[in-house]
């Protein structure tokens, strides 16, 4: 039987209002990310290119349609298919043979399903999906000497460590309940939401890993890259690090300022994107409110570091490797007592006491602050606005702290980290005055 289609985006009339329904649109994007996909693999002088891999998406694509209109499509589709797979064994099989250790013939191979697979779900109305494995595969095959460096690089205690992690964060979250009412001493309770708060955890120890993984890879290519991907993975580090470059060199206080304020900016970007990402689903309204002020307060800095210092100049960091598991349950103790702390003391003396607990708390850590606001406003505990200024103030907070630390530095190093801090400080307090308003939220 042939394949049953519902076309979406066309009129009453009968005219298509999205191009991508179009047949021959979707054709002509299969061909184009086939070409995408080939482009590295044509710099990396395989035997398939940017020709090969564009037709074999177009391929995809056309059997695809044809699929959709008739039996034989789907016979086509199928044997397009295996002889995809049957041509990608046969290149892996002479790459191996003729002793090419370098060749990635196996990769190659698997490229070339991919791009079949892309020419696929283009054509049968998957769009957004087919581009996002183009992209994603070519990133992978782009990056093909930094991930096999940072792999190389990892001891075996990291290795087992990054199982540990894994399993914490796929097979330990589905068992978890949605929701879950806590009865603390006297009358306070609070409902929790395991499931909610686990991948919260699980999502600040990615960042660090991930982050981890650019300052090992890319860490000696500038302060920009070494300043804020370190900052990402630890902020505490990054000072430590600008400290001893500005005991060692007299003319390192630009650059290692420079370093301080882009860890501010990354501190700020991951609280912000907590913020957003996981009130967005939530059926809250989204904490846009804390968009503008973080947004002032990374803008802000990325805008005084560039013209402090010059971003090419090289810094090694040592960072502490996050793969630990006892890193992740640490920081997830740490989220829990400033979850608890902050409750009863919203509970006790109303939205002040939150706000003096998100103060203290973002001491420690503002992520796990962040963490904490995001999850009671969640459940209808904080309003918009409690929530919003609970989050700057963890993040006030944390950048005092790194003030502070550069205070042990020299006295020019020391100045500098502390005028701007304050005056990036204060800008962002303005915007929130100005948001809340302009907005009013409530």
């Amino acid at each position: 039987m042939p394949v049953e289609v519902v076309l979406q985006g066309v009129d009453g009339g009968g005219v298509l209002t999205n191009p991508l329904d179009d047949p021959v649109v979707r054709v002509v994007l299969a061909a184009a990310l086939g070409l995408f996909l080939g482009l590295e693999r044509e710099w990396s002088r395989k035997s398939a290119g940017i020709r090969t891999f564009s037709l074999i998406s177009l391929v995809g694509a056309v059997f695809t349609i044809v699929a959709q209109e008739s039996d034989l499509g789907v016979s086509l589709l199928t044997i397009g298919g295996v002889l995809v797979i049957v041509q990608g064994v046969l290149l892996a099989v002479q790459g191996l043979r003729n002793g090419e250790e370098d060749s990635l013939s196996l990769t190659t191979s698997m490229s070339m399903m991919a791009a079949y697979g892309v020419g696929v779900l283009v054509a049968a109305g998957y769009v957004l999906v087919g581009v996002s494995v183009a992209v994603v595969s070519s990133l992978l095959l782009v990056l093909k000497r930094e991930l096999h460096g940072f792999a190389g690089g990892l001891t075996r205690e990291e290795m087992r460590s990054s199982v540990e992690f894994a399993i914490l964060a796929f097979v330990v979250y589905p068992l978890l309940p949605a929701s879950y009412e806590v009865d603390l001493v006297g009358e306070f309770t609070f409902r929790l939401e395991p499931q909610v708060a686990w991948l919260m955890v699980v999502t600040v120890a990615g960042i660090g890993i991930v982050n981890y993984a650019l300052v090992r890879s890319y860490g000696g290519r500038g302060v920009a890259v070494t300043g804020f991907f370190g900052g990402l993975a630890s902020s505490t580090a990054v000072v430590g690090t600008m400290l001893d470059q500005v005991r060692q060199r007299a003319d390192a206080v630009s650059f290692a300022v420079a370093g301080v304020l882009l860890a501010d900016a990354a501190m700020a970007t991951r609280n912000l994107l907590i913020a957003v990402a996981f009130t967005v689903a939530s059926g809250q309204p989204p904490l846009v409110g804390a968009v503008i002020p973080l947004g002032v307060l990374i803008v802000g800095s990325f805008v005084v570091a560039w013209l402090a210092a010059d971003w090419g100049a090289e810094v090694d960091m040592d960072l502490e490797s996050p793969f630990s598991l006892w890193n992740v349950l640490a920081f997830g103790a740490v989220f829990l007592v400033i979850l608890v702390g902050g409750t009863v003391a919203q509970q006790e003396f109303g939205n002040v006491g939150f706000y003096v607990s998100a103060l203290l708390s973002g001491l420690v850590s503002s992520a796990g602050t962040t963490t904490s606001a995001v999850l009671l406003y969640r459940q209808g505990s904080l309003g918009v606005q409690p929530a919003v200024i609970s989050i700057l103030l963890a993040t006030g907070s944390s950048i005092l702290v790194k003030a502070g630390l550069a205070a042990a530095g020299p006295e020019q190093f020391r100045n500098r980290v502390a005028v701007w801090s304050l005056v990036l400080l204060a800008a962002a307090g303005t915007a929130t005055a100005a948001t809340f308003a302009i907005f009013a939220p409530t």
